[in-house]
């Protein structure tokens, strides 16, 4: 009967890792949904604004999906290229 090895316990942070840098696609999608929504009160409140009210907006969501996408990055090269792996032979 084998014991844990390196690999595996790198195998196993590398899952775990991942699935927390997963799980930082959480802010950003309540802050996406909580601009949109007041962007849409914006827009309520001054419709003659609505061309500016929407080009900051998306400019913010543009912005702020970036961490959502770097997290997702992260957990795609620890499950799939993990250079950890690499060093271990």
């Amino acid at each position: 009967m084998e014991g844990i090895t390196g690999r595996d316990l790198v195998l196993a942070a590398s899952a775990i890792g991942a699935g927390l840098a997963v799980i930082a696609g959480i802010g950003p999608g309540i802050g996406q949904g909580y601009a949109a929504g007041k962007g849409a009160e914006g827009v309520g409140r001054q419709p003659e604004a609505q061309g500016e009210i929407i080009r900051t907006m998306l400019l913010g969501q543009a912005v702020a999906e970036t961490t959502g996408i770097y997290g997702l990055f992260v957990a795609i090269m620890l499950l799939f290229a993990n250079p950890l792996i690499r060093l271990l032979g």
